[in-house]
């Protein structure tokens, strides 16, 4: 390996969440040193990972399959749905296995500011699923900031005329805070405590 295929390697880790230049380094190296041991299988991974992972067409989760095994899974409740900014989001719940129905994935939330209009976003299946399939709740588990809040009210508004329940998380989600970053008891008190809006 070069020197210049090195800096590649970190300059391609040091993009990656909580990595900067100096940790990307340290995580270059120590790939290198444990070259056969973990590297050449996590480069085996991740090209397997960008060849078969996709977006599921029903909900947009990733997985190998389409539909994903959450959607195909007969111990789901259907009639459920649980509504998420991103896929981040779904995966802090299902960590807490308090949650047995099925997800939409927005893939993010609405943002004036930031460009991100009702257009950019999953909103017209979730309006399809909620129209066509046997769907008695929604809950919307966006994050408690203003653009989630914001987006939570636009669908409950865009759902009036489905027949669904429409509920949301419990305030046990503290205001600002994110799905992704909370532990798991905070998240299943929150589900089980959600209301309707």
């Amino acid at each position: 390996m070069s020197v210049s295929d090195i800096d590649s390697l970190i300059q391609h880790l040091s993009k990656l969440p909580g990595l900067g230049p100096r940790s990307a380094r340290r995580a270059a190296l120590y790939l290198i040193s444990n070259r056969e041991k973990l590297m050449e299988p996590l480069g085996a991974a991740l090209a397997t990972a960008a060849e078969n992972v996709k977006n599921c067409s029903r909900c947009s989760n990733l997985d190998s399959n389409d539909p994903c095994h959450i959607c195909i899974d007969p111990r789901r409740d259907v009639s459920v749905i649980c509504v998420v900014e991103g896929v981040a989001d779904l995966w802090a719940l299902e960590r807490t296995a308090s949650f047995q129905g099925t997800y939409h994935i927005l893939g993010g939330i609405l943002s004036p500011l930031d460009g991100v209009g009702p257009e950019d976003l999953n909103i017209q299946d979730l309006i399809g699923r909620a129209a066509k399939e046997n769907v008695n709740e929604i809950i919307l588990a966006t994050s408690a900031t203003v653009d989630g809040k914001t987006t939570a009210h636009y669908i409950t508004d865009r759902l009036k005329d489905c027949g669904v329940t429409v509920s949301e998380l419990a305030h046990g989600i503290p205001v600002g805070g994110e799905l992704d970053y909370l532990d798991d008891g905070t998240l299943s008190a929150a589900l089980k405590e959600r209301r309707s809006t």
